[in-house]
């Protein structure tokens, strides 16, 4: 059995990867800040259904801080078989509002946890990226050769550069590299800040939904299990490698909102309002090459995702409805 470091573990695909790990036999050391980029009452609830697991362990710290370094290289950094960089501010309209923050977490954070790896000797090192990277004129469903470089925004912007770095550890020290680009990612304990989240409350609880555009925007949305599948099978040695992990099933936000509504049994009132420049304006991946270099493929189908996510908030629905929507 292995021990990961995984980075944001309070965070949405962190939390699932850590949960996988820890399920077959694994043990994990998490790092969050638990910052307040969406409401923090969701990553606390992930983060108490991690810590009383066995042989999970939990750092309070913020990734961009390099002093953090110098405290956790006293404690357990020379036992890590492998870094796992979940960490990251995530968001394409908030990036413009404050393009700083996603510097400082998605590049120089990446550049501390990379530091870690050379300075310890860790061997491995996985990165989150983003589907955003392919910018305004991707081709559709879109291999990981596609043109990367003219980004929207800061947050897709600060990915490349987490990219770039990456490859520059990997050259310089021979560090192997998993770079995990999502696409679109649902499901249970999701982002209160995406779409299927806010779509399932303002549904559910009879309350506007407020749709950017006219709906006719598409998203190849992609299942949170099967997110952190592909990022647990990326841990194998690639030596530098880029994969596409993201659904298989296009699908408009209209279309996604009859969806949900014919779940919960209730129609949308829906709000229109200008789409957002820098939104993409459809996104669907070729991850042909995950599945020949990983063995990866997407899974749950989109039916059963949103009816998988319905449930979860029903569960909850008491502290869920309550959560702050940005």
């Amino acid at each position: 059995m292995a021990n990961y470091l995984v980075s944001g573990v309070a965070g949405f695909i962190a939390a699932r990867v850590a949960e996988m790990l820890l399920d077959t036999g694994h043990t994990v050391v998490g790092l969050d800040n638990i910052n307040d980029a969406y409401d923090v009452r969701m990553k606390e609830y992930r983060l108490r259904n991690l810590r009383d697991r066995d042989g999970f362990e939990f750092y309070r710290l913020d990734i961009s801080d390099r002093d953090f370094l110098q405290a956790f290289e006293r404690s357990n950094a020379s036992t890590l078989n492998a870094v796992i960089n979940l960490a990251a501010r995530a968001g394409v309209r908030a990036s413009v509002e404050n393009p700083w923050v996603y510097v400082d977490t998605n590049i120089t954070g990446t550049l501390n946890l990379l530091e870690l790896c050379q300075r310890q000797g860790i061997s491995k090192f996985i990165l989150a990226s983003t589907s955003s990277i392919y910018g305004a004129d991707a081709p559709l469903p879109t291999p990981e050769t596609a043109d990367s470089a003219r980004p929207l925004q800061a947050y897709a912007a600060s990915k490349k550069g987490a990219e770039a770095i990456a490859h520059a550890y990997h050259y310089l020290y021979d560090i192997d590299v998993s770079i995990a680009r999502f696409f679109t990612v649902y499901g249970p304990a999701g982002r209160p800040d995406m779409s299927v989240f806010r779509f399932i409350r303002w549904i559910t609880e009879g309350e506007t939904l407020h749709l950017n555009g006219d709906g006719s925007q598409s998203r190849g949305y992609t299942y949170i299990d099967d997110i952190a599948r592909g990022v647990i099978l990326g841990l194998k040695d690639v030596g530098f490698e880029i994969f596409n992990l993201g659904g298989h099933e296009s699908i408009t936000m209209n279309d996604l909102i009859g969806i949900i509504e014919e779940h919960v049994g209730r129609k949308a009132v829906i709000q229109y309002h200008p789409f957002a420049r820098a939104d993409m304006k459809a996104n669907l991946a070729d991850v042909s090459k995950a599945g020949e270099l990983l063995g990866w493929k997407p899974a749950v189908g989109l039916e059963e995702g949103i009816s998988r996510t319905i449930e979860w908030y029903n569960a909850n629905r008491t502290w869920a409805k309550e959560l702050k929507i940005i």
